[in-house]
C-alpha cells in the first residue's frame, strides 16, 4: 500500500509541475476560496489548538491567518453542513438533524426531512453566478436525488460521497443502514478506482479540477468536506504508526496534556477547570489487552488527522506552483465535535459484531486502520479529542459543538494570533462572500423568494476592526435531536434531553468556562430565564419541533442497537 500511496503523490505532483508553466493566465484577481470541512474533528485535534497530532499545513495557515476558539457549529454533520453553505438555520434550510436520526413523526413535516432545501441558496451557487469556477470533492450528506446532489446546487465539477459516512480504502458501505456506498461525480453514479484512499482522492481531484480551467482567467471556489476523521477510522499505517506508545499511559493523561497545551498556546483561559465526561471508563481498570486495544485506535485516529494534513499540504504546494497561493482564502474547521459512538469493543462484544462478520470487517488490533478493517476511538478516548471540553459529537455541550475555525489568505490582515470572539457557523457564508465582494443575497433570488441569510459578516473583523462580532444582547439558538442551546454575549444556556435524559437547564459562562464546570443556573436566576424566554421564542420563529416521547437516537439510526 505504500508504494501505491506515494505513487499517487508523485502523480500529482507532476500534475502540479505540468501546470505551472508561465503560459498560464490568471487575469482576474479576485480571490480564490478554498473551504475546507473536517470530519469529526475535536477542539484540540490540530497542533495550534495544543495537540500532539502533527499538523504542520493547518498550523501554516494559522500562523498567517486568523484563528478563532470560541466558534461553535452543530453537534452531527448534516446540519452543520447546510448551515455553513447557506447561512441559514437548520430548521430554515432543511436539515435539523440528519436525516438517520429523524423520527417518523417528524418526517411529516416539510422542514424536517434532513436534505438541503430548495428554498435555500448554497454559497456555490451566488459565486457561479458571478463567474467562478465551483468544484466540491468529499462528503456531501445532504440528498441524493438528482436535483439535491452538489452538482444541482451550484458546483460545476463535484466528486460527491452522498451518506453520513463511507469506508475509505474502497467503496462499500460503514454500517447496516445502507446497501451500498452512494458516490456521484457531476450528478452521475461514480466508481472509485482501485487505489482509492479518502483523503488522498478528494485533493487529487481538486488539483485536477482546478488544472483543467487554469488557462482562463476566472477565479476558483473548492470545497473540500474530507471524511477524516468520520468513522471507520482508517489511515495509512505509516502514518498510524507515527504514534506508537503516544497514547499508551490513557485518556486521563492525554486529556490533562492536551489541557495544558492548549492553555499554554491561548486556545483556552489559564486555569481552566474541566469535568470527566460521564460514562469515561477508568484506564487503570483496564486490561493490558484492552489498554492496547484503545491506544491503537488513537494512534489510527491521529494518522488519520495527520495524513489529511499532509494532502492539504499538497493542495497549498501546487496552488503556489501556479502563483495562486497568495490569492486564495483558505477556511478551515470541522463540522461538529468527535465522535464518540461505543460500536467496537477491545473484548469482541460490540453490538455490530454480527454485521462485521457478515461483511468481512475486522476490529482485531493486528490490522487497526488498514483496509478491511472497521475503527471508531469510542466514548473515552473522544475526551481526549475534545479536551478540555466536556462530551462530544450529538452533544449541545462544548465538546460537541466548539471546535477549530481557521482563515487565512485575501482580506485577513490580522495574522497568527488567537480570537475568542464567538463566532457561529451560519456566519461563514456572508463572511466567505464578503471576502470576495460579492453580493449576499437580501431573501430573492433569480426573481425568486428564498430563506435570507442570518449570519453575521464578520470579514470587518479579520481586517482589524475590533469586536465584538455579535452584540452582547443579541440571542443565537441551537436545537438538534432534543439537544438546545442558546448563546447571548459570554453566556450559554443549553439541555440534552435525550442523549443524556436532562431536565433542567444549565447556564455557563463559556468564555472564562470552556469547559462547563461551574454551572451558573443557580446563582443568575435572571439571566436564566432571560435566556430561556429567548430560546423559546427563537424556537417558535424556527418552526422547531418537539421530540416524541421516548425518543432514541442510536436506535432511530440502527433498530437492533441497544445502549
Amino acid at each position: 500500500m505504500k508504494q501505491i500511496f506515494y505513487k499517487t503523490y508523485s502523480s500529482a505532483l507532476y500534475l502540479s509541475l505540468l501546470f505551472s508553466c508561465s503560459a498560464l493566465s490568471w487575469a482576474d484577481e479576485r480571490p480564490n476560496v478554498v473551504l475546507i470541512l473536517a470530519d469529526d474533528l475535536g477542539f484540540t485535534d490540530i497542533s495550534p489548538f495544543g495537540s500532539e497530532i502533527d499538523t504542520p499545513n493547518i498550523a501554516r495557515l494559522a500562523k498567517s491567518g486568523l484563528s478563532f476558539t470560541n466558534y461553535h457549529t452543530a453537534a452531527n454533520c448534516a446540519p452543520a453542513r447546510a448551515m455553513l453553505l447557506t447561512g441559514v438555520d437548520s430548521h430554515r434550510n432543511g436539515v435539523p438533524n440528519i436525516p438517520e436520526s429523524i423520527p417518523p413523526e417528524q418526517l411529516a413535516y416539510e422542514h424536517y426531512q434532513g436534505v438541503l432545501s430548495q428554498d435555500v441558496v448554497t454559497i456555490a451557487s451566488l459565486l457561479q453566478d458571478v463567474g467562478y469556477h465551483t468544484y466540491m470533492t468529499g462528503k456531501w450528506h445532504l440528498g441524493h436525488t438528482p436535483e439535491l446532489l452538489p452538482s444541482a446546487r451550484g458546483f460545476d465539477r463535484t466528486v460527491a460521497m452522498a451518506d453520513t459516512g463511507a469506508d475509505n480504502w474502497e467503496q462499500r458501505t460503514y454500517l447496516p443502514i445502507y446497501e451500498e456506498a452512494h458516490w456521484y461525480a457531476d450528478g452521475e453514479k461514480h466508481t472509485l478506482p482501485d487505489d482509492f484512499y479518502s483523503s488522498e482522492y478528494f485533493i487529487d481531484k481538486t488539483i485536477e479540477f482546478i488544472s483543467a480551467n487554469a488557462a482562463d482567467d476566472k477565479p476558483f471556489f473548492a470545497y473540500i468536506p474530507f471524511q477524516a476523521v468520520h468513522m471507520p477510522v482508517q489511515a495509512p499505517k505509516e502514518f498510524s504508526d507515527k504514534y506508537a506508545g503516544v497514547y499508551d499511559q490513557g485518556w486521563t493523561v492525554m486529556r490533562e496534556q492536551r489541557r495544558v497545551a492548549a492553555e499554554e498556546a491561548g486556545v483556552i483561559p489559564r486555569d481552566t477547570k474541566t469535568i470527566v465526561t460521564p460514562g469515561t471508563l477508568d484506564w487503570a481498570a483496564l486490561t493490558d489487552e484492552q489498554k492496547k486495544h484503545h491506544a491503537r485506535r488513537m494512534e489510527v485516529y491521529a494518522g488519520m488527522v495527520d495524513a489529511m494534513d499532509m494532502h492539504i499540504g499538497r493542495l497549498i504546494d501546487y496552488l503556489e506552483s501556479i502563483g495562486e497561493y497568495d490569492n486564495t482564502v483558505f477556511v478551515f474547521t470541522s463540522d461538529n465535535g468527535a465522535e464518540g459512538s461505543p460500536l467496537i469493543s477491545p473484548t469482541a462484544n460490540s453490538v455490530l459484531d454480527s454485521w462485521f462478520d457478515r461483511v468481512g470487517y475486522e476490529t482485531g488490533i493486528e490490522n487497526l486502520g488498514e483496509k478491511g478493517s472497521w475503527v471508531g476511538i469510542g466514548p473515552s478516548n473522544a475526551t481526549i479529542a475534545a479536551s478540555p471540553l466536556a462530551y462530544y459529537k450529538f452533544h449541545a455541550n462544548e465538546g460537541g459543538l466548539r471546535v477549530p475555525l481557521v482563515i487565512s489568505g485575501p482580506g485577513v490582515t490580522t495574522r497568527g494570533e488567537l480570537s475568542d470572539e464567538f463566532v457561529f457557523v451560519t456566519d461563514l457564508a456572508p463572511t466567505i462572500l464578503s471576502l470576495v465582494e460579492v453580493d449576499a443575497h437580501d431573501g430573492s433570488w433569480k426573481n425568486r423568494k428564498v430563506e435570507p441569510i442570518v449570519g453575521t459578516d464578520f470579514s470587518s473583523y479579520l481586517q482589524g476592526q475590533e469586536g465584538p462580532i455579535h452584540a452582547a444582547s443579541e440571542p443565537i439558538g441551537y436545537e438538534m435531536g432534543g439537544s438546545s442551546a442558546l448563546f447571548k454575549g459570554d453566556y450559554k444556556i443549553v439541555i440534552n434531553q435525550f442523549e443524556q435524559n436532562e431536565f433542567e437547564w444549565h447556564l455557563f459562562n463559556i468564555k472564562n468556562d470552556p469547559g462547563e464546570a461551574n454551572d451558573l443556573a443557580r446563582a443568575e436566576p435572571e439571566l436564566l430565564a432571560e435566556m430561556l424566554s429567548d430560546y423559546k421564542e427563537w424556537a417558535q420563529n424556527n418552526a422547531v419541533l418537539a421530540m416524541p416521547e421516548g425518543y432514541n437516537r442510536a436506535r432511530t439510526i440502527l433498530p437492533g442497537y441497544r445502549r
